[in-house]
């Protein structure tokens, strides 16, 4: 490559980070989402409609560690809030952020797992926690039951999903296992899917013999669909669309520079991610279900996102 055309890259590059269309998602699986295009939209649209704070985290602390470069656990939250429902976490998350190494670690904890509700006096599944007292009571709740320091969360609702795969005009995904929700049908292979199929992707469980793993699986490429059509010209073109949805559908207690540092800083650690899902064994409680996580489990799953944090 000459000179002439290696500054028209250069050039090329620095223009793209000026339009570029990047979305955050952290459910992914059912997660968490975050935008950065055009400037002064998207700050305003974080600051004021996504930003939401809770008593549960220490922000000062939080920066510091994230000016340090240091290690973070971000709780994901995808929150199925339908109408006259304040809806349950059914999607929780502890994704620990590791820059000096570019690695992530997604812990996944079943929604139905059995664990005392920390604020709310009881002993439930740890998806009530939401319902009960929101993202800052799932943030104490999952802070004890791990025996971890929660620093950001991200909560996104899965009915605001449908509408941001609409937005993009549709993600591409590929399936690895033919099923069918309702009246849609997913076969094997590349598949092209809409707003509600894309939810109906997501949300499918009981057929999928990985359960809650399989479909964190498709709720991360939904998201990652999602963040491929939005960097795309034509979906810069959409962003005012896009950032109602963002705006309607995802929380965090991240401000704009929060994003920003995470944007720039964090970013690498995408390219190398390692996935865990507590396991247990299921039984009834006065007529309930529950998922039985053994001491040992919850001890394992407190030791990986320590260490994790300790190797960086």
């Amino acid at each position: 490559m000459n000179r002439k055309e290696h500054k028209k890259k250069e050039k090329k590059k620095k223009s793209w980070w000026k339009i570029t269309l990047l979305i955050v998602a952290f459910f992914i699986l059912g997660g968490g989402a975050y935008l950065y295009s055009i400037y002064h939209n998207v700050k305003s649209t974080v600051d004021n409609d996504v930003h939401e704070s809770v008593t549960s985290i220490d922000n000062d602390l939080t920066k510091e560690k994230a000016d340090r470069k240091e290690p973070l656990n971000i709780l994901l939250l995808g929150v199925d809030e339908r109408e006259n429902d304040k809806g349950r976490s059914d999607t929780m998350i502890v994704m620990t952020l590791d820059p000096q190494n570019d690695r992530m670690q997604m812990v996944s904890i079943p929604r139905d797992t059995r664990t005392e509700i920390i604020g709310h006096g009881t002993v439930d599944k740890i998806n009530h926690s939401y319902a009960f007292g929101g993202s800052n009571m799932s943030v104490d709740t999952v802070e004890n039951f791990l025996d971890i320091e929660i620093d950001y969360f991200a909560r996104v609702n899965m009915e605001g999903l449908q509408q941001l795969v609409d937005a993009v005009d549709g993600v591409t995904v590929n399936n690895n296992l033919a099923f069918t929700n309702g009246s849609f049908e997913f076969p094997k292979g590349e598949l092209e899917l809409d707003g509600r199929e894309a939810l109906a992707f997501v949300r499918m469980r009981k057929e999928d013999p990985q359960g809650d793993i399989g479909r964190n699986e498709r709720q991360r490429q939904v998201i990652e669909g999602v963040i491929s059509r939005g960097a795309s010209f034509s979906g810069v073109s959409k962003i005012n669309e896009i950032m109602n949805v963002l705006g309607d559908n995802v929380s965090t207690n991240m401000d704009f520079s929060d994003m920003s540092t995470l944007v720039t800083d964090y970013r690498g650690a995408r390219e190398n991610t390692d996935t865990y899902q507590l396991n247990g064994d299921g039984a009834y409680i006065g007529g309930i279900w529950y998922l039985i996580v053994p001491d040992e489990e919850v001890q394992k799953a407190h030791e990986m996102i320590i260490d994790f944090s300790r190797n960086s």
